[in-house]
């Protein structure tokens, strides 16, 4: 694809050091883009890309106007996802009045495009059996989690800023999986257990729909260039089952499948006292009540808008899922 910006001009990232950031960063730098990303601290990884840095964040407009000045294009992805309980005064500050800041910083600055990475957790899901497309308005009083509900209401900020000539673009990524899983996201969590072998079990329920995040980070350069000003895009992958999903790391990392399935009574009994121990260890959870019931819900997205206005076309889950466990192997065996 060719370069998304004016020739010259630097295309702003929020949100790098997230999984879906790194993977656009890397896009954006192989295309010849000149970038340069707002982090809140360094990381060594960054420092040998050639990507300019602004420390800052997303809730210091002083920091904003620095590093979105003489900007073409804002990719805004800082965010926090926190499915825990406990956080939900910092999740509304980081994820909605931190938009709000970002469409000021680019309205100062003079932008000509932001792309918003909203989610597929904004919308409210339709019954089993019915097909989910992209709105133009987000409810967020019928949805579960502060997480969801701080994302459907950025999305609606967003939209009517759009509504009063703001130029911006919005994207629905699903959940991500693929490389780049510096963080340890809770998939990420799940796919290194399997690989030290202790994943023995696996899920008799659910589904969900998984995403490769070089896919998520190819749409948005492609809302950027394709997109239409003030509408929105889903970026998902494949719908898989839990017990397939499991199935296919366990396979990629050269082990057996569990023999053994897990009811959802028995996790659902589970899960706050899981919540409990992942809160207090301070590590990254695999199941808690709210992914359950994300797990349980119905997950089918249309892609069908992106494919035909963004020529999005994401890869399998196998692929991205064999692509993930080397990537770690890779990664920590240094």
């Amino acid at each position: 694809m060719a370069n998304t910006s004016s020739p010259g001009k630097t295309i702003v990232l929020t949100g790098a050091s997230g999984h879906i950031g790194y993977a656009l960063l890397l896009k954006l730098l192989e295309q010849g883009e000149k970038v340069r990303i707002l982090i809140r601290r360094n990381e060594k990884r960054f420092d040998k890309l050639g990507c300019e840095k602004v420390f800052g964040d997303v809730n210091n407009p002083k920091s904003l106007d620095k590093a979105f000045k003489d900007a073409d294009i804002v990719y805004h992805l800082a965010g926090i996802i926190d499915i825990n309980n406990g956080n939900d005064s910092l999740v509304w500050k980081v994820n909605y009045e931190g938009v709000k800041n970002v469409v000021e910083a680019c309205r100062k600055a003079g932008v000509s495009r932001l792309v918003y990475a909203s989610s597929v957790d904004a919308f409210t899901p339709l019954p089993l059996g019915e097909q989910m497309s992209e709105l133009t308005h987000f409810e967020p009083d019928r949805l579960e989690g502060t997480y969801a509900k701080t994302k459907a209401t950025a999305t609606n900020y967003v939209f009517e800023q759009c509504a009063e000539g703001f130029p911006a673009v919005v994207v629905y990524p699903g959940a991500c999986i693929g490389p780049y899983d510096y963080k340890i996201s809770n998939i990420g969590e799940m796919v290194r257990k399997c690989l030290h072998g202790i994943m023995p079990v696996s899920l008799d329920f659910g589904a969900y729909n998984f995403v490769d995040v070089r896919d998520v980070a190819d749409g948005m350069i492609a809302a950027a260039k394709l997109g239409k000003i003030g509408e929105g895009y889903i970026l998902c992958g494949e719908q898989i089952s839990t017990d397939d999903f499991i199935k296919t790391v366990l396979e990629a990392c050269g082990k057996k499948a569990p023999k053994i399935k897990m009811k959802k009574s028995l996790v659902g009994a589970a899960a706050p006292v899981m919540e409990v121990y992942y809160k207090l260890s301070k590590k990254t959870p695999l199941f808690t009540r709210y992914s359950i019931r994300k797990l349980t819900s119905n997950c089918d997205f249309s892609i069908q808008k992106a494919r035909d206005e963004l020529g999005y076309q994401p890869m399998s889950v196998k692929q991205s899922i064999i692509d993930m466990v080397e990537w770690i192997r890779a990664h920590e065996a240094k």
